[in-house]
């Protein structure tokens, strides 16, 4: 899977594993889903990656879920 990523920012948010709020390092990236090689340029999707500075946990998002 390829994915480039974009320039980070912290923002505050909820963490389901701190179970409150706290500071997330929070950027986008392009993830290719296709495995094929021959589909790959059509696959690429834009995710939000969020990262927990408490604690470390990081969670996905795809945003475009047409």
């Amino acid at each position: 899977m390829t994915a480039k990523h974009q320039e980070s920012q912290t923002v505050v948010e909820r963490c389901e594993n701190c179970d409150r709020e706290t500071s997330h390092t929070v950027s986008v990236e392009i993830r290719t889903e296709s495995k094929k090689k021959e589909n790959a340029e059509f696959s690429r999707e834009p995710y939000r990656i969020a990262t927990c500075q408490t604690c470390g946990e990081m969670t996905s998002q795809r945003m475009n879920n047409a």
